[in-house]
């Protein structure tokens, strides 16, 4: 029986950044993934999700990165920014889960903005916990941060299901012994939710 079940934020709660970093992509004539694997290759995005950079000196260390762009940092992080809209959707699955006795945690690798807010302030009450990279220094893969929720909301493993869309996060879940789900449609995944939960979501 699963007491537990674990969200990430962008591309499941919220619409993927991904899809914004693709349409930006595809507005200047550049090749797919080409944002992203600048992104997986530097340090900047990383140790900014960890909490080591002020949003400034990600800002300057991310355009550094992006040089020979047709754009930098701002236009980037202005784009995802506006892509990170809630599916209504999942919240009402979420809120349901919790009415219906399950606890819920968010695992989301983010950021600080200047003001110290982060994406996820707008939805933080729909969970029992919030576990935030740029607050724990710690981000997905990591199992740290698995380990982490899992200690918060007092249940092992086992009793907990992941969701994301990044198969490498839900690949550390998995070897932890929490049960993944992988999110490509939104609709899809909650099916397959349902039925883990024997929950009509």
């Amino acid at each position: 029986m699963f007491r537990a079940v674990c969200f990430d934020l962008g591309g499941v709660v919220f619409d993927s950044p991904f899809d914004a970093l693709a349409e930006l992509e595809a507005e200047h004539g550049l090749e797919p993934g080409a944002i992203n694997r600048v992104i997986v290759s530097g340090t900047a995005w990383a140790d900014n999700e960890r909490g080591r950079l002020s949003p400034d000196a990600f800002m300057t260390a991310f355009d550094d990165e992006l040089a020979g762009f047709p754009f930098g940092a701002e236009e980037v992080m202005d784009r995802i920014r506006n892509h990170l809209r809630v599916r209504p959707a999942m919240v009402m699955a979420i809120d349901r889960i919790r009415d219906a006795g399950v606890l819920t945690a968010a695992i989301t690798n983010n950021w600080r903005e200047t003001d110290g807010s982060t994406t996820g302030d707008r939805i933080r009450d729909h969970f029992d916990v919030f576990v935030e990279s740029a607050v724990e220094g710690v981000h997905k893969p990591d199992p740290a941060i698995y380990r982490l929720a899992l200690d918060r909301l007092g249940v092992g493993a086992s009793e907990a299901v992941f969701l994301d869309d990044i198969g490498r996060n839900l690949k550390s879940a998995r070897a932890l012994g929490m049960t993944t789900i992988k999110v490509e449609d939104p609709a899809e995944a909650l099916v397959e939710l349902s039925d883990l939960l024997g929950l009509e979501l």
